[in-house]
Order: C-alpha cells, then sequence, then structure tokens
C-alpha cells in the first residue's frame, strides 16, 4: 500500500473512534459527570498504554509530558466539556471543523512547515460540508462557549504540533500513555471541585468506559498522534474532520436519525477534501524548511519516521 494512503487509513481511526463516543456516551456512560468521564477515560487508557511499553519519560519528557497532557487532554477535555455545556453542537462542531487550517497555520509558524495548496482547499471544503451536515440555522451563540470552543481548538492545535515537533527518537506509544496519564490526573481534581463525588457505575456504564478507555482513547490517541509524526499536520486535521461524519451515520444508522439531502452534500464535502489531501500527498512533499533556532539538524529528516518510531497503530 502507498505509504501516504497507508498512514492516512491509520490516522482515519482516531476521528472514526472519537465518532462513536458520541452514541456510546449517550447510551452508556452516566449523564452529567463529562469531567470525571474525561478523568476515567484518560488515566485508565495512559495505565493501558504504560503496561504496554513500561517506559517512563527521561530528562526533558517529564516537563514535556505534562505540558502536552495538558494541552491535548486535560485543558482540551474541560474546554470541550464547557463548549458542550454553552453551545450547540452544531456550532461546536463547526468551530473544531477549523482544526485544519489551524494545524497548518501552527505547524507553519513551529515547524516551518508550509501550506500547500491542495490541502487547503480540502480543508475549505471539508469545513462547508460540516456547516451543512451540522448547522440548521436557527441557533443562538452564547459568547462564553464560542470562547471555550475556540480556546479548545487553538490548544489542541498547539498540542499536536508541539507533539509532532518533540516526537522524534521517542517511543510513540510510550510518549501517549505520558500525556494520558498526566492529562487525567490534572483533570481528576477539577472534576472533584466541579462535579463533587464521582458517579456510581453499574455494568452497562463498566461496559461504556471499557470501550471508550481501549478504543476511543489509548488506540485512537496512538493512531492519532501516528499520524502526527508520518503526515504533514494539515492532512491530519482534515482526516480528523472524520468524526462529525463518524457521529452524523452513527446517528443515522443506530439511532434512527434520517439523513437529509443537505447532510449528505456535506458528507460529500468532507470527502471531497479528504481526497484533494490524499492527492496531494500522494504526490510526495517537498522537504520541510528547517528553522535552526526551533528545529534543531536531524530533527526533521522527511515526513516518515524510522522503523524504531513506529507504534502499532490505532485510534
Amino acid at each position: 500500500m502507498e505509504a501516504g494512503l497507508r498512514w492516512t487509513l491509520i490516522t482515519a481511526i482516531a476521528p472514526i473512534a472519537w465518532g462513536t463516543n458520541y452514541y456510546v456516551t449517550r447510551e452508556f456512560l452516566p449523564a452529567g459527570h463529562a469531567l470525571y468521564g474525561g478523568a476515567l477515560r484518560a488515566v485508565p487508557a495512559g495505565l493501558l498504554l504504560l503496561a504496554v511499553r513500561r517506559q517512563l519519560p527521561k530528562r526533558d519528557w517529564w516537563w514535556k509530558a505534562l505540558v502536552l497532557g495538558v494541552l491535548n487532554v486535560g485543558a482540551f477535555f474541560a474546554l470541550i466539556y464547557l463548549a458542550a455545556q454553552l453551545l450547540p453542537t452544531s456550532i461546536a462542531s463547526v468551530v473544531m471543523a477549523l482544526s485544519p487550517v489551524a494545524l497548518m497555520l501552527m505547524a507553519w509558524a513551529l515547524a516551518s512547515e508550509r501550506p500547500r495548496l491542495l490541502p487547503l482547499g480540502g480543508a475549505v471544503l471539508g469545513i462547508v460540508g460540516v456547516g451543512l451536515m451540522m448547522l440548521s440555522g436557527q441557533t443562538t451563540v452564547n459568547p462564553a462557549g464560542l470562547l471555550a470552543s475556540v480556546a479548545a481548538l487553538a490548544l489542541s492545535s498547539l498540542g499536536y504540533v508541539l507533539a509532532k515537533r518533540w516526537g522524534g527518537g521517542v517511543d510513540l506509544i510510550a510518549s501517549t500513555s505520558w500525556q494520558l496519564l498526566a492529562g487525567g490526573l490534572v483533570l481528576l481534581p477539577v472534576a472533584v471541585a466541579v462535579e463533587g463525588a464521582p458517579p456510581a457505575l453499574d455494568a452497562k456504564n463498566l461496559l461504556g468506559f471499557g470501550y471508550v478507555v481501549v478504543v476511543a482513547t489509548a488506540l485512537a490517541f496512538v493512531a492519532w498522534f501516528t499520524g502526527l509524526r508520518h503526515l504533514p499536520a494539515g492532512t491530519v486535521g482534515l482526516v480528523g474532520l472524520l468524526n462529525p461524519v463518524t457521529g452524523v451515520l452513527l446517528g443515522a444508522g443506530l439511532a434512527g436519525e434520517s439523513l437529509t439531502l443537505r447532510q449528505i452534500g456535506g458528507l460529500a464535502l468532507v470527502l471531497g477534501g479528504l481526497l484533494l489531501s490524499q492527492i496531494s500527498a500522494s504526490r510526495g512533499l517537498p522537504p520541510l524548511r528547517r528553522r535552526e533556532k526551533l528545529a534543531p539538524p536531524g530533527r526533521w529528516q522527511g515526513q516518515d519516521a524510522g522503523p524504531a518510531e513506529a507504534a502499532p497503530q490505532a485510534p
């Protein structure tokens, strides 16, 4: 299989798994405990991956893991929870659909990854497609919720690009476990302060959390960071648009919701955007321009990591 397509398919595991989270959370997890849900999702997933690799951070990776854990897990989960409380799902989804552009700009600023025309066109198609799928035209925007959603987008984009930049030479599964543990442990006291006592869990809840921990967190985050290690950040962001696509399709297939012609058109645009990105990747990427003060020689040697950096792919 052509390398770019292989890494794209591996990366796609993450947003598809995250898209299933909407249904699993609604049907299997206790309501009203989103912060505990984030902590109970991240910490066991981090411990699971740590058991697989059994590696602790060395030297500067102690503080790097904390920074990435806060950006990609702790702060992100908390802000998404706040946005979900204050914004309609449609508005929050459209804001997060800006992630391909945000990742391209962040990667350009921090990693000298210059945006390419086809991925930018694909990002525009994807944003329009998500808007068609999610927006009804009858929504009220809460400024605080909008700010939380934009902050979640900005912080996670920064965290993903830093993970891409710092990840060379570090085992991917191990570094993912450190981020999940750090983010989950930071989120836990916030959950205690905001939500009080943890929820009581029955067999159905435990089954749901089992899926969320193993598939939608451990596997998904490994797959996502694998994509960031091997693909341009903008391409990874475009693949992330499969998240709302999965949510819409699951709603139609499992929850009995009907797809409108507008939603079908939106789905087609998102897939068209992904196709443009894949065409760009299949043509090969130019060498990354280095900024010595940001990316020392040897840190960036092209998009594909060596065998020691690759990991069994997930999310």
